[in-house]
């Protein structure tokens, strides 16, 4: 799971016992090389599957950590990405992993501050860093529960980061998302099946959020990362309350259960 390049046991004791901003700050340079960066075969199939809802001009990736989403977005927007995440430390890894053909790591740069009380227009905003080909890509810190944003997107994705997120701060979170999509505009993420009872799997995604409990209980600050708290069920409900008209489609890339179900399934939400 954890390669040569990635965090010692204790490193990743630390960032267990800090907050999550200072967490991932600690974590962000070794982050690439665990096994909580999304895998490419899912970004792929989130990337082919959403290549034919588009064009799109703009899009956000929402939480965005090293960066895994802003180059899905880059293959498929033509003008402009914005990543947006509130660690510092997982910006600058993303800012440096982002390399124009033959060139310099594009924006050099620290990520710019959202303005408290602001939420400026995406257009409005100078682009951080041009690649040779392709979208101008901003860095964003802001905490995605209060975007900075203005109805400027024509697409938003998210990967991995909604274990972070307690179940009464989702509906606020979609919200959020949906003032920063154009009408029309589409918020995507995949989102797997749950591991049958009794399975390996189910017992140590039970486990480890039982664990995260139990030192969210003994322990500040807290670190909210939970897996079995966002529920397929509920998430669409909050979408739906947040003003997007929600359809599934499946990740054929990704395979099928024994059952014949789909592995993972990709939300697509819709500004109305």
């Amino acid at each position: 799971m954890f390669t040569e390049q990635g965090p010692t046991v204790r490193e990743l004791a630390v960032q267990a016992l800090s907050s999550i901003e200072r967490g991932y700050d600690l974590l962000a340079p070794k982050f690439d090389h665990t096994p909580y960066r999304t895998p490419d075969r899912v970004l792929d199939a989130v990337t082919d599957e959403v290549r034919r809802l588009g064009p799109f001009g703009t899009g956000l990736d929402v939480c965005c950590g090293t960066g895994a989403g802003v180059g899905v977005l880059r293959r498929l927007c033509r003008e402009r990405v914005v990543g947006v995440d509130f660690s510092a430390g997982m910006l600058a890894e993303a800012r440096a992993a982002l390399q124009p053909e033959g060139g310099a790591p594009a924006g050099q740069g620290p990520a710019a501050e959202a303005p408290a009380g602001e939420r400026p227009a995406a257009e409005g905003q100078a682009a951080e860093g041009t690649a040779a080909e392709g979208p101008a890509v901003d860095w964003v810190r802001a905490d995605a529960r209060s975007l900075p944003f203005a109805p400027a997107f024509d697409l938003a994705l998210s990967f991995g980061a909604f274990g972070h997120f307690l179940p009464a701060e989702r509906f606020g979170l979609f919200a959020e998302v949906h003032g920063s999509l154009r009408p029309g505009g589409q918020f995507v993420f995949p989102i797997g099946a749950p591991p049958p009872v009794g399975s390996r799997a189910y017992w140590t995604l039970l486990g480890f959020d039982a664990a995260m409990r139990v030192r969210n209980a003994l322990w500040r600050p807290q670190f909210v990362m939970y897996y079995r708290t966002f529920r397929l069920g509920d998430v669409l409900e909050d979408l739906t309350r947040a003003g997007f008209a929600v359809r599934l489609t499946p990740l054929a890339e990704l395979g099928r259960r024994p059952d014949g179900s789909p592995r993972a399934r990709l939300v697509v939400a819709t500004r109305e």
